[in-house]
């Protein structure tokens, strides 16, 4: 089983392909000949006639299939308050994921700063973690010969990825070689896998925010965290949110649901490209990187949500449905929505309001489970659980970062206050009378060389006595001066400690 056909620009026909045949086989659509005559351009040198031409903000050629109508611009002040927010945000990322997701969720539904976005996605989708964990691990596969059987089949759909962006509109050129060498090396990664063709344009998609080896793990990042499963033997996954797509309608939209039930559509469909391509292939480019920026922080709700704000929508009312009497007046109206509902200030906020949570996905998801067992057995291919969002993928992967614990321990002066203790400080007298009982039950005579006490402070914030600091009291008995350095050493030491620890607390 197999995907439709890659489309031409950001704004391709939605919907369409109903999968059939094999799953490395896309069935070309209207303007593959056009896409075919483009791409065989060679080189990017060889492209230099379409340098001339104008390229809107996201590399797209101007006057493209789908090239993007009027835009709704941010204010450029109003985008430097967001890049100072988001910049302080990557900087302090695990502070800000422990302590203020909320805030972090607020920012990706307002829309990542264009200028951070590649860097964002990666934090949020674990990429870089993944990275960290894994150095030269992509390389060793870059260099690595891979399956004939698969790099034929990505060889062949690499000019079908958006070949009106100026990444991919050479045959041959480095946007083209780049996701060859992404789609390759996940194919040697997950080799039980192999490769499925609606993997090309979401590395299509990372490779236009970020360098091969970070789309390489965001990729990895998508299909074992965020869509586990979509793009194994079978697609059993995708099937059975087929299903839970159409139980989720018949709340968001019962018209829509009673109208494709009495039409008899599978929801496989419809909702084939839309799920597996995030909506690469059919949304409006600014709509696209919208929904990502939200799909990468909460996971895929907002896959889900974005499907049924479609549907009920194209679907929703009797005028709608006037005009989709049967099964192919219905399938057509879904392959081109309407550009209203796909616009992206509307489409945002529609998803935003839309009352879809992860725990009615995954409540749905164990019904036709069941449901899925009863009637063809077990599942053949048992991928990893599904994690909801950025959050989720920390807490199950905790990457490298610094402890947030305080030290362990920290040697103080006697007379110098205790950080975050609620023991209050021994009276010098107590403290004296408490060294003479130390003195005699030891058996020391010479009282002259008592050690005298100091503090330390635990990381719990107790106080207890040590006997290993010179006091201030004996050192002005028998003042020595090649001690007194060590001594506002020790001090100042002291000092740094406290800051730290207060540091911490702050952290915490």
């Amino acid at each position: 089983m197999a995907k439709s056909s890659g489309e031409n620009g950001p704004r391709a026909p939605a919907a369409g392909g109903s999968l059939s045949g094999t799953r490395e086989s896309l069935a070309q659509g209207p303007d593959a000949a056009t896409a075919d005559e483009l791409s065989s351009l060679g080189s990017d040198s060889e492209a230099n006639g379409f340098a001339e031409r104008r390229i809107d903000k996201f590399g797209f050629i101007v006057g493209s299939q789908g090239a993007e109508g009027a835009l709704e611009e941010v204010p450029l002040e109003v985008l430097r308050q967001r890049e100072s927010k988001w910049l302080d945000m990557l900087n302090n990322w695990d502070k800000w994921m422990a302590k203020k997701h909320k805030k972090i969720r607020l920012r990706c539904q307002k829309g990542i700063p264009p200028s951070l976005r590649g860097r964002a996605w990666q934090y949020l989708s674990g990429g870089k973690v993944k990275l960290q964990q894994n150095p030269g691990k992509f390389d060793e596969l870059d260099t690595s010969p891979g399956d004939p059987k698969w790099l034929d089949v990505i060889e062949r759909d690499l000019h079908r990825q958006f070949p009106f962006h100026e990444m991919f509109v050479s045959r041959g050129g480095h946007g083209q070689q780049d996701l060859f060498r992404v789609l390759k090396a996940y194919t040697l990664y997950r080799p039980e896998e192999g490769y499925c063709q609606a993997q090309a344009p979401i590395a299509a998609v990372l490779l236009m925010h970020m360098p091969a080896e970070q789309a390489f793990w965001c990729l990895v990042q998508i299909c074992e965290k965020y869509l586990p499963g979509y793009y194994s033997e079978k697609l059993e996954a995708i099937q059975l949110d087929g299903e839970i797509l159409f139980s989720l309608l018949q709340k968001v939209s019962p018209v829509a649901h009673k109208h494709l039930s009495r039409q008899k559509i599978d929801p496989l469909l419809y909702m084939t490209e839309w799920f597996m391509c995030a909506f690469a292939r059919t949304l409006p480019w600014s709509s696209v990187l919208r929904v990502w920026d939200m799909f990468f922080c909460e996971g895929v709700k907002i896959i889900f949500r974005v499907g049924l704000v479609l549907l009920k929508h194209a679907l929703g009312s009797a005028e709608k449905l006037k005009a989709c009497q049967g099964q192919y007046e219905t399938i057509e109206q879904l392959r081109s929505l309407s550009p209203k509902i796909m616009q992206e200030a509307f489409l945002v906020q529609e998803v935003v309001e839309l009352p879809v949570t992860e725990r009615q996905i995954e409540r749905e998801h164990l019904i036709q489970l069941r449901r899925w067992q009863e009637t063809r057995g077990e599942l053949q291919c048992r991928s990893p659980p599904r994690l909801h969002g950025a959050k989720a993928i920390l807490d199950a992967e905790p990457g490298p970062r610094l402890a947030l614990q305080p030290s362990p321990s920290i040697r103080l002066p006697p007379d110098a206050p205790l950080p975050a203790s609620k023991a209050k400080p021994k009276p010098p007298k107590q403290v004296q009378k408490e060294q003479q009982k130390q003195t005699k039950a030891s058996g020391q005579l010479d009282k002259s060389l008592a050690p005298s006490q100091a503090t330390v402070v635990t990381a719990a914030g107790d106080a207890h006595l040590s006997q290993d600091v010179p006091s201030k009291d004996l050192a002005s008995q028998n003042p020595a001066p090649q001690d007194s350095a060590p001594q506002n050493l020790a001090h100042h030491r002291s000092q740094e400690s406290l800051t730290s620890q207060e540091s911490e607390d702050t952290y915490l």
